[in-house]
């Protein structure tokens, strides 16, 4: 089961306790103070890991607490510090703390291995031999721990790709990229066969490759989160390009031209934040596959589609992603897209 949101509650482990002692020892009636110091409570730490691609191990888990520091002892011996803890979350989780109004963003881990502090442990409590002065050699005085920092938490995974597949449902996106890539999505005919995205990994001649991702469908809407559609357009926010799918024959009874205006709509109406380096969705690079063409009883329907956009300066790539039809000039332009050498190849939109 695919779960990219979740929120949970930490907790930091709370200091250890000064000691209140003094030196007892024969032939030493009057030993001075000598109260070691609590130890500090564990921190809670986020860390990237390339072995999960799913938050759904924190979905009957909610809970963490990091262990408390130990309490000062005699003789000037301090507490042990209390164990801290790791959280394994999957590479481009983001982590947004939930305060009264408005989450804030922490922490994006973008990279295997990034670690980030979420909660910090309390500090221990000064035992009495602190205290001791000139005029005061035998002080009482302790500190308590201090609490471990308690937040609750929301953790976002987007998905990390060089490519985003976007159309309406039932359009091809999942038989595309099981025909270019390892992955096995379900497919059906029937809409909303996919209600989680899927990853697959393109491999072409000369050890070039790419990540596609393949969102569900989106409908009219959906930036507002009609049919789930803010939570997958957020797995768009970390691609370089975009990919239309449009149903080009009969069958969906809509126009693919309307199809690739709405989507197009959507995008552009989709919140991202400001320092995103991408830009907005629909500012990024982006081409159509007009897809289904074996099954294409209207070739007007596919000239219409072509001539429009390419008057837009948009590109179209015919495509049959059931026998294969098409398929290696849409990839080769991919890449072409998505390679640091020839990224400008394909415009961002601009109108």
């Amino acid at each position: 089961m695919f779960v990219d949101e979740i929120d949970i509650h930490v907790t930091a482990g709370r200091g250890g306790r000064g000691c209140l002692s003094f030196r007892r020892e024969k032939f030493v009636p009057r030993g001075g103070p000598d109260g070691g110091d609590g130890g500090d409570g564990g921190s809670i730490y986020m860390v990237a890991s390339s072995h999960f691609n799913t938050l759904i191990h924190y979905r009957f888990h909610p809970e963490f607490r990091a262990r408390r520091g130990a309490h000062g002892e005699g003789a000037n011996r301090s507490g042990r510090k209390g164990k801290d803890l790791e959280l394994e979350v999957p590479t481009g989780t983001s982590i947004y703390e939930l305060p009264d109004d408005y989450p804030v963003e922490l922490a994006d881990l973008t990279e295997a291995g990034q670690r980030v502090l979420v909660a910090k442990g309390g500090l221990g409590g000064r035992g009495n031999a602190r205290f001791a002065t000139s005029t005061n050699q035998a002080p009482r005085r302790t500190e308590p721990g201090l609490e471990g920092e308690v937040r609750q938490l929301r953790l976002k995974l987007k998905l990390l790709a060089d490519v985003g597949l976007v159309g309406f449902p039932n359009v091809g996106k999942s038989t595309l990229i099981a025909h270019i890539s390892a992955a096995r999505p379900k497919i059906a005919d029937y809409p909303f066969t996919t209600l989680s995205p899927n990853l697959g990994v393109v491999s072409l001649s000369d050890d070039r490759s790419f990540v596609v991702a393949d969102v569900p469908g989106l409908i009219e809407g959906a930036h507002a989160g009609h049919g789930l559609g803010h939570r997958f357009l957020s797995h768009l926010e970390r691609t370089k390009v975009l990919v239309h799918i449009v149903d080009v024959s009969s069958a969906s009874g809509r126009d693919p031209l309307d199809d690739y205006d709405t989507i197009r709509r959507e995008l552009a109406l989709y919140p991202i934040g400001a320092d995103d380096a991408a830009g907005p969705l629909d500012r990024r690079p982006q081409l159509v596959a007009a897809n289904k063409i074996d099954a294409l009883d209207e070739p007007a329907r596919l000239e219409r589609l072509s001539e429009t956009l390419s008057a837009r300066e948009i590109p179209v790539y015919p495509i049959s992603a059931v026998t294969g039809q098409g398929i290696r000039p849409l990839l080769e332009a991919l890449w072409q897209a998505v390679s640091p050498a020839t990224r400008s190849s394909l415009p961002a939109i601009n109108q």
